[in-house]
């Protein structure tokens, strides 16, 4: 090229995106010489494609073949583009036009829409030679034939404007030249088979009566076929005459289906197209080939698994007898819409894709893009899925390829709008790197490669300024996606329970409805009617999903035990929340969500009210997380900042009370669904109310404006003081003060009491009911609502009784005043610690016990069901542990604790009680007050005896996690436990 100028250095090759340089620029000068000045403009157009040097090198071997030709082609600038575009991106396609350099002047044809089947297949046809002296010939003829149109389908591919959205429609081309493909070869075997007697003696007229069908399964009965795949059929067949026997019919049929394969794929000048692959039917590789259609239904009624069902989601007559191949699809199709109706269905199909990621081989799973996490496979199998379970009573989903099934689940709310569009554009994404990578080498491949040089090539394919590292990190962001997605959609558990109803319950304008819902628990249907009409009338989208949801909605409320008023209060949550795209969204694609709700909703009339109140709890469902006790520190963070934030107290003290509102709903839903034992929902409620009531008192301080004059305190008592409130439980309290420097004593008690009549004022709510207990202080109701510690000093010193010492056993200081918890502290220790206990006290504190028993028992009340006050209830396990206390809580440093059962522990430990007497009394004490806390969330009304109404104890029943209608079985658990606990009671007791 010395005598010519060159079109570029080293340098500037580089920027036209060459990475060969030097060989680059030998192929340029060889062009040029080649072929001279249209070789200049060219090096622009090879800047564009996807592998410049691979396209360079191509060029130059056409050229070399005939230069002629290349050069007027190259002179024409678009010709010149879908050369250098398709030259860059399939080796195999170029090595077929050096193979058959007529093919040169396809390049010259402007880009049109794909052709039909029919128009592929006529011109397969007329490519057949008239008549032909070796079946090769006609083979070949085919072959070329289906190469040259797959040459235009390519280069239609390469120069569309759009990379990933031309995919559909060269994925419908690609299908239909493969189904025209296998049109061609039928008629290739049937002009064999009748012209030689090599393969069996058929006669004409057997051939002609033999109706045969092929029918497309996988991506080719999709539509959406690749450039190089196996092509998944299902051979059916039968006489067409009543001379030929089915039996007969079927062994011409399968000398058709064989020699129809081998025209495909057989041994040839012309290398064969893909393979043919005959696994997907009836039995696989060990069933008969082709079979009657009688056969195949007689399969699919009787053995086929689940999986093969799926497989038919995809089943489309392709080639063959039409008329044969749609009644195949018209008979198997009902059968694929009922398969979801099978035992754990929907968990098979799950598994299956499982054993498929399981089974890729360590060394591909990162380079896998169609089987690996993130790929193709999860966005087929989510799809399929969704389809399965839905299409069985909606048509609007039946349909065959990926991309329109993705549209049709969205436009009926089956997915969400946004995973629909994630899924669809990631799934175009992941199609199109795959057809790049086969394109190349013609090669049936589903595998990033290795080498960075072909990444780099495949990352130009998206854009010619993209590096191997940008497409790298865009497939991999890709994967992540696509996996979360196909992790929340697939594994949602409302496909389960979809799957598992009965077709009709979707049917929820029917005339039976009523009767239906009385037959499920409903205990009035009409009304129950009447809120599922509001719930899923009209057009919108809202109503769609709750059309949906309804049904699985309906079964999960009738497993509850006040299904009436769940779905009253799922009406009144969605008539708050249906234009909140986060909730329907959650409940239809959570893992779990809309099943808690309901569990919820038709369980716990308490958790319901507040509901209402918290509509936005809702999201609450989709994280266990969110239902776990906010921390102490949370909570008094998130009151100081609502005091900070607003002057006015009452406005203060409102938010302050819906945070508690807010917060017992957390601890509610929680107890319900069994996410919080016991212990952490009444150290989660002790510790709310804690912060509740500091938070308040910071409130009256300031309202009162006792400034640098008095510091005040809380003292928890009761359950409160052993952080053991349950629902509905009293907060039993007393109020302590002391003096500040420089503050006038006289003003003190005034300025106190005011204090606290302001806090008892701020903290009553008339939503979630608050019950401040003072009863316990000195002097009970006739004492002053508050004392100073000098006060309260005096007092234990003068006037204690033995009642009241035992009270402070469970004394626990709320205040911000160190100096003060401590001095009140140090003055009551030595009350409820004392170093002996007379006897005289000890027989004062058993009367008092049998006191209680008798005079403040309401009247009536059955003594074995009271769980407060009854036999074997708490209080007989509490006077046990503190009477200990009392006792031996001087000796035994370990027993000084507010709290029962670290106390009977500690007592245990101590010898003082022994350790299958403390199981007996730690197992009353928890089942008891489960039960009255279950019976405070089942009713919404605190309660300490246990009902005998069969209805109020299935209720309670199903929150202590017994199955339905276990009312007599919870009452006898009662019962047997509190006998047992009231014996040992009697025994320690009194001894």
């Amino acid at each position: 090229m010395s005598q010519l100028e060159r079109p570029a250095s080293l340098s500037s090759l580089a920027k036209y995106g060459f990475a060969n340089l030097s060989q680059a620029m030998a192929n340029l000068d060889e062009l040029l010489a080649l072929i001279g000045d249209p070789a200049r403009p060219f090096l622009a157009t090879l800047a564009k494609v996807q592998d410049p040097d691979q396209a360079l090198s191509a060029t130059v071997r056409l050229a070399r073949q005939d230069s002629s030709s290349l050069k007027k082609l190259l002179r024409r600038d678009e010709s010149a583009r879908r050369l250098a575009l398709l030259a860059g991106a399939s080796i195999s396609l170029i090595e077929f036009v050096e193979t058959h350099p007529s093919s040169l002047s396809i390049f010259d044809e402007s880009p049109v829409m794909p052709k039909t089947q029919d128009q592929y297949q006529h011109i397969f046809l007329e490519a057949l030679p008239q008549e032909w002296p070796d079946v090769a010939e006609a083979w070949r003829a085919l072959r070329i034939a289906y190469r040259q149109e797959l040459l235009r389908i390519a280069i239609f591919d390469l120069t569309s404007d759009s990379v990933t959205d031309v995919l559909p429609l060269v994925a419908t081309a690609l299908s239909d030249i493969a189904g025209a493909a296998l049109d061609a070869a039928i008629s290739i075997a049937r002009v064999e088979l009748t012209a030689s007697k090599e393969f069996g003696t058929f006669t004409v007229d057997e051939l002609s009566s033999t109706r045969f069908a092929v029918i497309a399964m996988g991506k080719c009965g999709a539509r959406e076929l690749n450039y190089i795949s196996d092509v998944d059929v299902i051979f059916v067949a039968e006489s067409g005459s009543d001379d030929l026997g089915n039996s007969r019919a079927i062994e011409v049929a399968t000398k058709i289906a064989t020699r129809m394969m081998r025209a495909i794929d057989g041994v040839c000048i012309e290398p064969g197209l893909w393979q043919v692959d005959a696994n997907l039917r009836p039995e696989g590789k060990s069933g008969a080939l082709v079979r009657t259609l009688e056969s195949h239904v007689a399969y699919y009624q009787k053995w086929a698994e689940s999986w093969e069902f799926q497989a038919l989601l995809k089943a489309r007559p392709v080639a063959g007898d039409r008329d044969l191949g749609q009644r195949y699809v018209a008979e198997l199709s009902p059968m694929v819409w009922q398969s979801t109706e099978r035992e754990n269905f929907v968990e098979s199909v799950q598994k299956m894709r499982e054993r498929v990621t399981a089974n890729i081989p360590a060394g591909e799973l990162d380079r896998q893009i169609k089987l690996g996490p993130g790929g193709l496979r999860d966005v087929e199998f989510t799809v399929q899925l969704l389809q399965l379970v839905h299409g069985r009573t909606d048509e609007t989903v039946r349909v065959r390829d990926t991309v329109s099934a993705i549209r049709a689940l969205a436009t009926a709310g089956y997915i969400g709008r946004s995973d629909a569009s994630t899924f669809e554009q990631h799934y175009k994404f992941l199609r199109t790197l795959e057809h790049r990578i086969q394109m190349s080498q013609m090669r049936r491949t589903h595998l990033l490669p290795q080498n960075e040089e072909a990444v780099r090539a495949l990352a130009r394919a998206f854009d010619v300024t993209f590096s191997a590292q940008d497409l790298l990190a865009a497939w991999n962001q890709i994967k992540l996606e696509v996996r979360a997605l196909h992790q929340r959609i697939f594994y949602r558990p409302l496909l389960s329970a979809v799957a598992k109803l009965d077709p009709d319950a979707f049917a929820l304008s029917s005339d039976q409805i009523q009767d239906r819902l009385r037959a499920i628990g409903f205990v009035d249907p009409k009304s129950a009617q009447q809120h599922i009409a509001a719930l899923t009338s009209g057009l919108s989208r809202r109503a769609d999903i709750q059309r949906q949801l309804l049904p699985v909605l309906i079964q999960w409320f009738a497993q509850g035990a006040d299904p009436d008023s769940a779905l009253l209060s799922f009406r009144r949550l969605s008539e708050d929340l249906g234009d909140s795209p986060w909730y329907l969204r959650m409940l239809r694609d959570s893992s779990g969500a809309a099943e808690k709700m309901t569990q919820v909703l038709a369980n716990s009339k308490l958790a319901t009210a507040l509901f209402e109140k918290i509509p936005e709890a809702a999201s609450w469902f989709e994280r266990a997380e969110d239902l776990q006790p906010t921390s102490t520190q949370d909570l008094e963070a998130e009151i100081d900042a609502i005091s900070s934030r607003h002057d006015d107290f009452e406005v203060a003290a409102s938010l302050i009370r819906s945070l508690r509102r807010r917060e017992t709903l957390r601890i509610a839903i929680g107890s319900v669904l069994g996410e919080l034992d016991l212990s952490a929902a009444q150290k989660g409620l002790s510790d709310l109310t804690s912060a509740y009531l500091h938070g308040m008192l910071r409130l009256a301080e300031e309202a009162v404006g006792t400034g640098e004059k008095i510091a005040v305190a809380i003292v928890a008592m009761g359950r409160f003081g052993g952080e053991e409130l349950g629902f509905g439980s009293d907060a039993d309290v007393m109020f302590v003060y002391r003096a500040l420097e420089n503050s006038e004593s006289q003003n003190n008690q005034k300025l106190a009491e005011q204090v606290v009549s302001t806090l008892r004022k701020l903290v009553q709510d008339p939503v979630l009911e608050f019950d401040l207990d003072i009863d316990l202080r000195p002097e009970g109701k006739n004492g002053p609502i508050i004392r100073s510690i000098t006060s309260y000093a005096s007092y234990y010193e003068r006037w204690s009784d033995s009642w009241e010492a035992q009270a402070l056993l469970r004394a626990r200081l709320i205040t911000d005043d160190t100096e003060l918890r401590v001095e009140f502290l140090a003055l009551i220790e030595k009350y409820r610690y004392p170093s002996t206990v007379s006897e005289e006290a000890i027989i004062q504190i058993r009367r008092l016990k049998a006191r209680m028993e008798t005079e403040r028992l309401p009247q009536g009340a059955d003594p074995k069901r009271h769980m407060k006050l009854g036999r074997g209830g708490l209080s007989d396990v509490e006077w046990v542990i503190q009477l200990l206390q009392l006792r031996h809580g001087s000796q035994f440093q370990n027993l000084r604790t507010p709290n029962t059962l670290l106390a009977l522990d500690a007592a245990v430990e101590s010898k003082l009680v022994a350790e299958h007497d403390a199981r007996v009394l730690s197992e009353a004490w928890v089942f008891v007050s489960r039960c009255r806390s279950a019976m405070t969330l089942w009713s919404n009304k605190p309660a300490d005896v246990l009902p005998h109404d069969r209805k109020q104890l299935d209720g309670i029943a199903r929150i202590l996690g017994y199955s339905a209608s276990s009312a007599s079985a919870l009452e006898q658990d009662y019962l047997a436990v509190t006998r047992r606990a009231r014996s040992v009671f009697e025994r320690l007791f009194y001894e």
